[in-house]
């Protein structure tokens, strides 16, 4: 289980960030995530979905040292940047899709 944000709501928790250090606040440590956990196969589904395809996958067991959940708490961004992620996880898929599909050869393009 792990907490994915959309690159937009990052960026815009960043630029939420750099306003508020104009304010001459000390420098602190701020989560910027949707503080919900999401599985592998959460995201798959929603790939598949977005994607309209169906993916195949196989379940295998965890690989040695990785942490079970693991996902943020932003309260602190709402509480000091009055900043929260707004999409979900559809969304996220969907969007990456869309910019997957427009540039299937990546940046090299």
């Amino acid at each position: 289980i792990r907490d994915y944000i959309h690159v937009m709501d990052l960026a815009h928790g960043h630029l939420a960030a750099l306003d508020h250090k104009d304010e001459g606040d000390a420098f602190k440590v701020i989560n910027l995530g949707t503080g919900v956990g999401y599985s592998v196969i959460d995201l798959i589904k929603a790939f598949e979905k977005a994607a309209q395809t169906r993916i195949n996958y196989r379940i295998v067991g965890r690989r040695s040292g990785d942490v079970a959940e693991c996902w943020s708490d932003s309260s602190l961004a709402r509480q000091l940047l009055g900043w929260q992620a707004t999409r979900n996880l559809d969304e996220m898929m969907r969007d990456a899709w869309n910019w997957q599909k427009n540039n299937p050869d990546g940046y090299n393009a």
